[in-house]
């Protein structure tokens, strides 16, 4: 567990006590919020605040920790400030954990040839941890998926990526030119973590419901060890990996919408933002989101499950 970073989401939800004030201050939705300070009552072996139907109180507990807390993060916020005087210009960059390598290098590359006197800081941060990052000012600009409704945030060019189905090598989809959803039926699905991802987490199943795949059972993580051991399905852009095999989605229906995400604009920021639409399109073959067609596909059940 990031200590510091549930001391900081403690500190807000205190001086609100109110989980919905804190949540939008926070850049972040109520429900993860409340479990992140549950996770924190349960680390510490204490509660922290009384809650009811009209308030929220601290607990004796609570008093006594806040202003620890405080200083704690303020410790941590000079820290990092120390950090960033001793190196030189940074701008600190969230990308999420499953994007390739190939993909990040170039977005290094990218920036370095338009600003070489700024060092990209890249972290590998799902979207939800973008956005409090992007709120704490811990990140200055984010490559975040959508949907994502954070109060503050302003975003960047949307692009667009059809994800086709990831199958260990042999499994019987892997001789179909296009595969249906529906023909997943029976297969478990391997899907970005719920809570980092929630919007696109929400989006994907929602697709796979409508179009007749409902997955025995769904994983969370970002690495393919289960779709290798032919255990489960995943979704995402065409890859050649051994043990795998990539088709693509019969009308594509499962698509990733991607952009930049920032609070505080600077020249920096704008630049990067442009790096990454153009490096996004050449090195991960994302498109403008309005120059995408709808591709209309029937319902069916499974042929091939």
């Amino acid at each position: 567990m990031d200590l510091v970073r549930h001391l900081r989401y403690f500190a807000v939800v205190a001086e609100e006590l109110h989980f919905g004030n804190a949540a939008i201050r926070l850049g972040m939705a109520q429900p993860p919020l409340s479990q992140r300070i549950k996770r924190l009552e349960e680390e510490l072996g204490v509660r922290l605040f009384d809650r009811s139907a009209r308030q929220v109180r601290l607990t004796e507990a609570g008093r006594l920790l806040l202003g620890e807390a405080r200083e704690i993060v303020a410790r941590v916020d000079r820290l990092h400030e120390l950090a960033r005087q001793g190196e030189g210009a940074v701008l600190k960059v969230g990308v999420p954990p499953d994007l390739a390598d190939a993909v990040i290098a170039a977005l290094v590359a990218g920036f370095r040839e338009t600003n070489p006197e700024v060092r990209l800081a890249p972290a590998e941060i799902w979207t939800a941890d973008q956005v409090t990052a992007l709120a704490e000012g811990t990140i200055d600009v984010g490559l975040v998926r959508h949907p994502v409704s954070a109060p503050g945030l302003r975003f960047g060019q949307v692009l667009v990526q059809a994800q086709g189905v990831l199958l260990a090598e042999g499994d019987p989809l892997t001789g179909v030119g296009e595969v249906h959803l529906a023909d997943l039926a029976g297969r478990e699905l391997l899907m970005p973590p719920q809570e980092g991802e929630p919007g696109l987490y929400a989006e994907m199943l929602s697709e796979c419901r409508r179009h007749g795949y409902v997955p025995v059972q769904v994983h969370e993580g970002a690495g393919l060890g289960l779709v290798l051991a032919g255990a489960a399905v995943a979704f995402g852009p065409k890859v050649e990996l051994p043990g795998l095999s990539w088709r693509p989605l019969l009308g594509s229906p499962i698509t990733c919408r991607v952009s930049t995400a920032w609070r505080v604009a600077a020249n920096a920021v704008n630049d990067f933002s442009a790096v990454a639409v153009r490096t996004l399109k050449e090195s991960a073959g994302m498109t403008d989101e309005r120059a995408v067609s709808v591709r209309r596909v029937s319902r069916r059940p499974g042929m091939l499950a």
